[in-house]
C-alpha cells in the first residue's frame, strides 16, 4: 500500500493540532471551578434551614450524635421530602444551651 507524502503529512498536522487544543485546554483551570459557589440554602419562613452535612460540619459532631441531639430532644428539627432540616434560630438556641457551657 502506498501512501502519498501531502496526505500524510496534512493528517499528522491535524493530529497535531488537536494535541496542542488538548494541552492548552489541560493548562487552563474551567472557569467554573476558579469562581467560589455558595450553596443555595433553602429558607423555611425567611428562615436559613441547615441539614444534617451543614450541621456536622458547623458544630464538628458526627451524624450519630445529631441524631443523639434529636431524639433527647435538645434540637428541635423538621423532616421535609425524607430529608431532616434545623431552623437557623433553633440551632443558636441549641449551640447557646448546651455548647456555651463548655
Amino acid at each position: 500500500m502506498f501512501i502519498e507524502k501531502e496526505f500524510l503529512e496534512r493528517w499528522f498536522k491535524r493530529i497535531m493540532e488537536r494535541f496542542d487544543n488538548i494541552e492548552s485546554m489541560l493548562k487552563k483551570p474551567p472557569e467554573k471551578e476558579t469562581e467560589k459557589v455558595e450553596k443555595e440554602r433553602p429558607t423555611y419562613n425567611g428562615e436559613i434551614l441547615y441539614d444534617n452535612y451543614d450541621l456536622c460540619v458547623m458544630l464538628n459532631v458526627s451524624k450519630r450524635s445529631l441524631q443523639r441531639y434529636r431524639s433527647l430532644g435538645w434540637l428541635k428539627y423538621q423532616c421535609i421530602d425524607q430529608k431532616t432540616y434545623y431552623l437557623q434560630s433553633e440551632v443558636q438556641r441549641f449551640i447557646s444551651e448546651h455548647f456555651a457551657k463548655k
